[in-house]
C-alpha cells in the first residue's frame, strides 16, 4: 500500500493514521529532497554552512511537524505562530535564500502529508527553473550596471561636465550623490550607469581622467541590497 502510493498522487499515510512505515518513507523522502535543494543552492552561489544546513534539514523538520499535527487545527495555528516569531528574529536574506527556504517548507509539507510524488515534482521543478534562470542569466543585468565614482578638483563644476562622455558610453546615467572630500579641496560624484558595451569601460574611464585632472575614477558593480527581501 505504502510503496504503491509513493509514485502516485495519493497519500502514503493511511486514513486510519500514521504508522511506522509511513513515517519512515515520509522522513527519508524529506531528507533526500532537502539535500537535493540544499546542494543545488550552492550552484553559482557562495553560501555559509548555516544556510545550507537549514535548507537541507528544513523539509525533515516540517514534515515531522505536519505528521504529528495531523488534523489538529489548533496545534497547526500554534506552530505557524512559532515559525513567524523565528522568521522575524532573523536577518533579511537574499531572494534566492528566501525561495529556497520556502521551497524546503513546501517540500516538507508535502512529505508530511504523505504526497511524496508531489514533493518530488516540486523539487525537480524548482531546481530546473533555478538552473534555467542562472544558466541563461534571465533578468541579470549586473554585467552592464555599474556604480561610477569620480573625484574632481574644487574648481571644476561637476554639474553636466561628464554628460557628453556618459551619453557616449552609457544607455542610462544618473547622478545620485555628490560630496566633498580631502578637507573640502576635492569633490566626489557618484553615478548609476548602464554601459552600452562593457568592453568600453576602460575607454570611458580614460576620457573621464583627461577631464578631471587624472584624479581617481572608480567603476564597479553596485553593492546595494536590491537582491534582498
Amino acid at each position: 500500500m505504502i510503496l504503491s502510493n509513493i509514485f502516485s498522487f495519493q497519500s502514503v499515510i493511511s486514513p486510519s493514521g500514521l504508522d511506522g512505515g509511513s513515517f519512515a518513507v515520509c522522513a527519508v523522502a524529506a531528507v533526500l529532497l532537502g539535500f537535493a535543494i540544499g546542494l543545488f543552492f550552492l550552484y553559482k552561489n557562495s553560501a555559509n554552512q548555516s544556510i545550507v544546513m537549514t535548507i537541507c534539514l528544513l523539509p525533515l523538520v516540517v514534515s515531522v511537524i505536519i505528521m504529528l499535527v495531523g488534523n489538529n487545527l489548533g496545534a497547526g495555528i500554534a506552530i505557524a505562530g512559532a515559525f513567524s516569531l523565528v522568521r522575524f528574529r532573523s536577518q533579511p536574506g537574499t531572494a534566492r535564500e528566501i525561495i529556497s527556504l520556502l521551497a524546503s517548507c513546501a517540500i516538507g509539507y508535502a512529505c508530511g502529508a504523505g504526497y511524496i510524488l508531489v514533493a518530488i515534482l516540486l523539487c525537480a521543478i524548482v531546481i530546473l527553473l533555478e538552473f534555467l534562470f542562472l544558466t541563461l542569466k534571465i533578468g541579470d543585468r549586473s554585467f552592464v550596471v555599474r556604480k561610477l565614482k569620480i573625484t574632481i578638483p574644487e574648481s571644476l563644476d561637476y554639474v553636466g561636465v561628464f554628460d557628453d562622455i556618459l551619453r557616449k558610453y552609457t544607455s542610462r546615467h544618473e547622478l545620485i550623490r555628490s560630496r566633498t572630500t580631502a578637507m573640502g579641496s576635492l569633490y566626489e560624484v557618484t553615478y548609476d550607469i548602464v554601459l552600452k558595451n562593457p568592453a568600453d569601460e576602460k575607454k570611458m574611464m580614460d576620457e573621464i581622467r583627461t577631464r578631471n585632472g587624472n584624479l581617481e575614477v572608480l567603476c564597479g558593480r553596485p553593492t546595494d541590497t536590491k537582491n534582498e527581501l
